[in-house]
């Protein structure tokens, strides 16, 4: 194949495969032109796409990078300002201006793909994690057209990623400016305005969290099911005998974190409803339903609203009822309890493992589950790093680890100081009655932390840098849980100095005693 016009029906036949979603052949078509033609941009273009689409951002980064070298040596994008310009000045000169309009579409042309490159190359780089070369490239895009608002959305994400969380709000305002059908610009308003402790104004924002984090079902950007009841705004009710349904959405954690405003919900309905996730229903039952009998519990939405007046997705509750950072303390900060006869069994046991050393029991997790990839690399610990602090001399360590793949688990060694009961855990209720007898939890960012905290237990969490919102910004301690200690990355993916920092906090805690 050493044509053009073979050349040409070869990428024809990928840019098909490809939007067919059959990317296989469409990476059969490229690599053949790729051999006959090189630099030629488009295929070179597209093969970094298909290298995206199979989740390989590195590849994709060095494929695009290639094309832009290469159209740039090309007529493709070869200095369209001058030449576009000096063209059209002299079919103006000549009385041509269909040709001079044909001029100026062509470099429009040549400008829109240039940024698509530019554009797709900060995607890559993004997903592979290379933020500062991300900027960048998304930096060029918006030099080029100033009005792209994917550009300015994803330059906000990056920008919050290098730590700088108000330079990442002006970038995903502007990015919502350009294109109000933006709504993932929206939802990350609401996100970066959260982690900069701007509550007030971020709810209103966060209501879009759907179009950036998607749905229990794992589908990004798809919009929550309407219901034939209103949502509860905080308005006063006019009934005095209103009931109000609470929808579970997104994560345990984020339910574990969330049930703190079922109390003040109870305060403003006769009867508040709750579809429990199964792993939570227990726990949930000894927590709230001895205090709270207007609390009802159920498997799942009801399919008769007849008998409900309003409902509010669960993480709309801090909105409906006006909280901020100043009156968070309104609901409370200990609500989860565990069962007394599961925490008195789990303390016995526990005492049983540190009778011969009278070492301090400590639970610990170092690493998250597999719901967002990226993040949970983000925040885990390799099990190697782990070590160091399991040599820590004065702790029975408690697992409280559920390791969803084999690089997460710890290496087959005896290790006499750590205690692994996990496999017989069902549920949260049976990791409460874990976590009861504690002296102390020491987690990554996990459903764990707010499950210990919650229950009023001390917590270390282990936070990445530029973490989660929840956790706000370069703060050592959190509203949302008084007993608890950040100790925070100081640059992305150090965890070397987190470990170091965290071993001196148990030294000065729990000294040696003479």
């Amino acid at each position: 194949m050493t044509s053009q016009p073979d050349i040409d029906q070869r990428y024809a036949a990928a840019e098909q495969a490809f939007f067919a979603g059959d990317h296989d052949t469409a990476r059969a078509h490229l690599d053949a032109v790729l051999q006959a033609q090189p630099e030629h941009a488009a295929a070179l273009h597209l093969r970094g796409l298909v290298a995206l689409e199979a989740k390989e951002p590195g590849g994709a980064a060095h494929w695009i990078e290639h094309a832009l070298r290469a159209a740039a040596r090309s007529r493709f994008l070869q200095q369209p300002e001058r030449r576009a310009d000096s063209l059209g000045r002299a079919h103006q000169g000549r009385g041509e201006r269909r040709n001079a309009a044909r001029s100026r579409a062509q470099r429009a042309v040549r400008v829109d793909r240039h940024v698509d490159l530019a554009f797709n190359l900060g995607v890559a780089l993004q997903l592979n994690d290379d933020m500062e070369a991300a900027e960048h490239a998304y930096r060029s895009v918006i030099a080029t057209n100033p009005a792209h608002s994917g550009a300015h959305n994803n330059l906000g994400l990056v920008l919050n990623a290098l730590g700088d969380v108000e330079a990442a709000i002006v970038h995903h305002r502007r990015a919502y400016e350009l294109d109000p059908s933006n709504l993932e610009a929206r939802s990350n308003i609401g996100h970066m305005m959260l982690a900069a402790g701007r509550y007030e104004e971020a709810w209103p924002h966060f209501e879009y969290r759907w179009a950036a984090l998607g749905n229990n079902r794992g589908e990004r950007g798809a919009r929550p099911a309407e219901w034939p009841v209103p949502q509860w705004l905080g308005e006063a009710s006019t009934k005095r005998d209103a009931r109000l349904f609470i929808v579970y959405e997104q994560g345990l954690g984020d339910a574990l974190q969330f049930s703190r405003f079922f109390p003040l919900a109870i305060d403003r309905f006769t009867t508040v409803g709750f579809n429990c996730p199964k792993p939570l229903r227990r726990l949930f039952e000894d927590s709230f339903g001895e205090r709270y009998p207007q609390l009802q519990l159920l498997d799942d939405v009801p399919s008769d609203w007849s008998e409900w007046d309003c409902y509010s997705p669960m993480l709309s509750l801090p909105m409906a009822l006006e909280i901020g950072l100043q009156n968070l303390g309104s609901a409370p900060s200990r609500y989860l309890r565990a069962a007394a006869q599961r925490a008195s069994y789990c303390a016995r046991a526990s005492r049983g493992c540190r009778a011969a050393t009278r070492a301090h029991r400590i639970g610990i997790v170092w690493a998250g589950g597999k719901i967002n990839a990226h993040m949970d690399r983000m925040r885990s610990i390799a099990p190697a790093q782990v070590e160091r602090l399991l040599a820590w001399p004065r702790a029975q360590w408690i697992s409280l680890q559920k390791a969803d793949d084999a690089s997460k688990e710890l290496t087959a060694a005896p290790r006499p100081n750590v205690t692994d009961w996990m496999n017989e855990i069902a549920d949260f209720a049976d990791t409460a009655a874990l976590v009861e007898p504690l002296d102390l939890v020491i987690a990554v960012d996990t459903s764990v932390v707010h499950l210990a905290a919650a229950m009023g237990k001390r917590v270390w969490l282990l936070n990445r840098y530029a973490g989660c919102w929840r956790w706000l910004r370069e703060r050592t301690d959190s509203p949302w849980y008084p007993g608890m200690r950040i100790f925070n990355q100081s640059e992305r993916g150090n965890w070397v100095d987190v470990l170091s920092n965290l071993i001196d906090a148990l030294e000065a805690e729990f000294p040696t005693h003479a």
